[in-house]
């Protein structure tokens, strides 16, 4: 079991969802996030005072498959939120040691579906 937490631009997620389903992974969470990476933010005038603005809005999203949809979450996440320029995102997989399914107590592979 693995899981998937990528952090991708607030405007792909749609294109993102999409590509997913296109490939058989329906269940994610998603959630707002901060960050800054390459982009390192921007500066914008507030009432006339220079403001560093450095923390930039994402999207995470976690996903937690088995083995088997490894790949095609990864070729899903990227199809949908490439673009080839700095703050594209990054993908993050983790070794999941357990799931359980709160409403049936299945354990496991079983409990991711």
């Amino acid at each position: 079991m693995k899981l998937v937490t990528a952090y991708i631009q607030p405007e792909k997620l749609t294109a993102v969802k999409q590509a997913l389903y296109e490939r058989e992974v329906y269940k994610m969470s998603v959630t707002n996030a901060l960050g800054c990476g390459q982009q390192k933010g921007y500066h914008e005038s507030y009432r006339g005072v220079d403001i560093e603005v450095n923390l930039l809005k994402k999207i995470r999203i976690e996903i937690a498959i088995n083995e088997d949809f490894l790949d095609r979450t990864i070729e899903g996440i990227i199809a949908g939120a490439r673009t080839g320029k700095i703050g594209d995102g990054k993908i993050l997989v983790s070794e999941l040691s357990d799931c359980i399914r709160i409403r049936t107590g299945e354990t496991g592979g079983d409990a991711i579906g």
